[in-house]
């Protein structure tokens, strides 16, 4: 598959109609359940909560529960009975219409689960004679698939236009790699708005970058090699659950290994690895200065994303006015000219911030003034956006100092850890056993405690410094219905 522009944004989706016989709309709906890439509409919305099968009764003629079944929620994940009905405990439907009466008597749980889910579909369903519908949303790259389907029972999918006023959900692609992927660190930030940009591999290597510039050691980096490794097994068992993090602890402990041999540390100043950059301890004033210029450029790169999904959200204006767009970008390009200029003595760059400044000023203020009611109050609420711009452009600048800062406090501690265990081993014997007892508690200590640090930091400067500027609003993530046909024999 070769690599396009669409790579960088979600998964594109189709507006559906599936249409088939009302005779047939039962071995419809279990068709797309089992499928499991249609997010389906609801006719109603007091039918989003799930329905329960009165005894004897046939799906379409199910009423609604007074709630939601236990272990349900809103987020509609799970392993199986995903959907806007919540994880579904483990639902499966029947290929053929069962027995319910039969199905409690037996406690079969998940078969009524899943009944009631299609239930709730079957109420939604619009009929029209002898043909029943129901409308939703579907990958694109699914159609033909569910399709060839649905055929099968006499039923099709209509490729409908895409409503003006309505935004199709977001699936980021990422999210179909069930080993793994650095999608989550975006959805755990918030959902993707449908049309702005995908920035899922771009925000993972800039999380595994700053981690290791905070925990540079090539021993702590093969340590998180060795658990990535691990995880992506599913060992421990205890630890399966959380196996789609590999790709994060693969990652961070690739930076941490590099960042170690430039800092020339192997579980701290061991003296096993030669010094190939800086020593953080010896030259803390190029490792701050070099802090800030990678978060400037950071900054600039999420500026450059922030214009480009506001010209997609809204055209060219929302991308020329918008704090998080040109306008937001002219601002902060001035102040890093000045700052560059200042701190290298280059006159050349202050004059080019000098001249840039009123520029970004005056289009950001144009934006927000539009957007207030005008007069002395709107001329004084741009004011005060236009002071935060400014204070915010400075000072997200100067919290990427805080690889740095971490940098150092890692690089102290091992110092520290390394000096105690060398001064204790040349005692004598038993000082030496001594030793390595420290040396192993107190790395795993440092090990556990500065990787915990360096995770929150590392997140914190993505959401609040980069991803603030990326995202203005929140999208939805796409829910697709899936549940899955029974393995077992069912009674009819």
């Amino acid at each position: 598959m070769t690599w396009s522009a669409e790579h960088l944004l979600p998964v594109r989706m189709r507006r559906v109609a599936l249409v088939a016989p009302t005779a047939a709309l039962r071995d419809t709906l279990v068709r797309v359940a089992d499928a499991g890439c249609v997010e389906l509409d609801r006719v109603e919305p007091e039918q989003m909560e799930p329905v329960r099968i009165e005894s004897g009764a046939a799906p379409g003629a199910a009423t609604p529960s007074p709630g939601p079944p236990s272990g349900t929620g809103p987020s509609g994940t799970g392993p199986s009975g995903t959907g806007p009905f919540g994880p579904g405990a483990g639902a499966v439907l029947a290929p053929a219409a069962p027995d319910l009466d039969a199905l409690r008597r037996e406690r079969r749980e998940d078969l009524l689960a899943g009944e009631a889910q299609l239930a709730a579909f079957d109420r939604s369903a619009v009929r029209r004679g002898e043909v029943a519908a129901l409308t939703g949303w579907c990958p694109a790259t699914d159609v033909r698939r569910l399709s060839e389907r649905l055929a099968a029972v006499g039923a099709s999918v209509v490729v409908l236009p895409a409503p003006r006023d309505v935004e199709p959900p977001t699936l980021l692609r990422g999210s179909r790699t069930p080993k793994g992927s650095f999608t989550d660190l975006v959805t755990t930030y918030g959902a993707v708005p449908y049309r702005d940009v995908d920035p899922s591999w771009p925000s993972g290597v800039v999380f595994v970058v700053m981690f290791g510039v905070m925990f540079g050691d090539v021993g702590y980096g093969l340590l998180l090699l060795l658990l990535a490794l691990a995880l992506r097994r599913g060992v421990p068992a205890l630890l399966a659950r959380y196996r789609r993090l590999w790709p994060f602890l693969a990652g961070a402990g690739t930076a941490t290994v590099l960042a170690g041999i430039a800092y020339g540390e192997f579980f701290g100043p061991t003296g096993i690895l030669p010094v190939l950059w800086l020593d953080p301890l010896d030259a803390p004033e190029r490792l701050l200065t070099a802090s800030i210029v990678f978060g400037g450029l950071l900054l600039a790169l999420a500026y450059v994303a922030g214009t480009v999904n506001r010209w997609r959200e809204g055209g060219p204006v929302r991308a020329v006015y918008a704090p998080s767009g040109c306008a937001g970008f002219a601002v902060y390009t001035s102040l890093a000219l000045l700052g560059a200029g200042l701190y290298l003595d280059q006159r050349a760059y202050v004059v080019a911030g000098a001249a840039l400044a009123p520029v970004g000023l005056l289009l950001s203020g144009a934006g927000f003034f539009a957007a207030t009611p005008g007069g002395a109050a709107g001329a004084a609420e741009t004011g005060v956006r236009l002071f935060e711009v400014v204070v915010r452009a400075g000072t997200n600048t100067v919290s990427f100092a805080r690889l740095a800062a971490f940098g150092l406090t890692h690089a102290a501690l091992a110092d520290v850890i390394w000096t105690g265990t060398t001064g204790l081993a040349r005692q004598g014997p038993v000082p030496f056993a001594a030793a390595v007892v420290l040396f192993t508690v107190a790395t795993a200590a440092a090990f556990a405690l500065e990787a915990l640090v360096a995770g929150v930091q590392a997140l914190r400067l993505e959401f609040y410094e980069l991803f603030s500027r990326v995202f203005e609003a929140q999208g939805h993530p796409f829910r697709p219905w899936h549940v899955p046909i029974a393995d077992s024999e069912v009674t009819t």
